[in-house]
């Protein structure tokens, strides 16, 4: 459990061991408050009563969701309605962290208003998060946010395409779309987005954070790759409709 020293205000972070959490929690984008990050063994949001328990003892003025483990529904959609409970419990401002895979991708980028329409799994449970989070705690604010990338520490899009072109893999080929759009973000600035939101109880409900460039994967893994210093052309490409659903990455 990680607490920096004496400040002003508590906030409280789920998930603060992740790539995204440590942009927050070790950065200068939560400079002002007094930081705890409880670890998923101390605090496994997947219990309700003493997830409840922990953030209410705790009286945090904000709670900052990033906890999930994908692929594990109980922990998105169950866990994140139990921070959101207990946030409501003890009247603190809740950030919950969502995504823009609730949306099937396009070139022109989605607004607020457009309806959330899921095309994997992953999706449909980060749907399901936000409804849940939003009737437990309706001042929330759920920031979609898009692929995120670092540059002291590489975000797991950047290792996807290290792994890729690494010298003599025995992984199976890695491919990239042509026709998934999505709009990437340095890590940094969505921890800046997030203390920012955690002090701005005005603003509730779905908010698009992400890149102003609306890129394809395959765009993306071959910038990726030549900021990177390797060879982009060794990038395997295709279309989401070329290649089963279990393959997508």
């Amino acid at each position: 459990m990680a607490l920096r020293g004496r400040r002003r205000k508590l906030m409280l972070v789920t998930g603060g061991s992740g790539f995204l959490g440590r942009h927050l929690t070790t950065g200068h984008a939560s400079d002002g408050w007094e930081l705890i990050a409880p670890s998923s063994s101390s605090m496994d949001i997947t219990r309700r009563d003493s997830t409840i328990d922990a953030i209410t003892d705790w009286k945090p003025a904000a709670v900052v969701n990033l906890a999930h483990r994908r692929g594990e529904r109980q922990s998105i959609v169950d866990g994140s309605r139990n921070v959101a409970e207990a946030a409501a419990a003890c009247g603190a401002r809740l950030v919950h962290m969502s995504t823009d895979l609730i949306f099937p991708g396009r070139a022109v980028p989605y607004t607020e208003s457009d309806r959330p329409f899921p095309t994997i799994d992953y999706g449909r449970d980060k749907r399901d998060a936000e409804d849940a989070v939003m009737l437990a705690c309706p001042t929330a604010v759920m920031i979609r946010t898009s692929l995120l990338y670092g540059t002291d520490h590489l975000g797991h899009v950047q290792l996807d395409v290290q792994r890729a072109l690494s010298t003599g893999s025995d992984r199976h080929p890695m491919t990239f779309f042509t026709d998934e759009y999505r709009c990437p973000v340095h890590a940094a600035d969505v921890a800046n987005a997030i203390a920012e939101l955690a002090a701005r109880p005005d603003i509730a409900g779905p908010l698009n954070v992400a890149g102003p460039e609306v890129l394809s994967r395959s765009d993306f893994a071959r910038a990726t790759a030549m900021w990177m210093g390797l060879d982009p052309h060794r990038l395997l490409t295709s279309t989401t409709a070329e290649v089963v659903p279990v393959q997508l990455v």
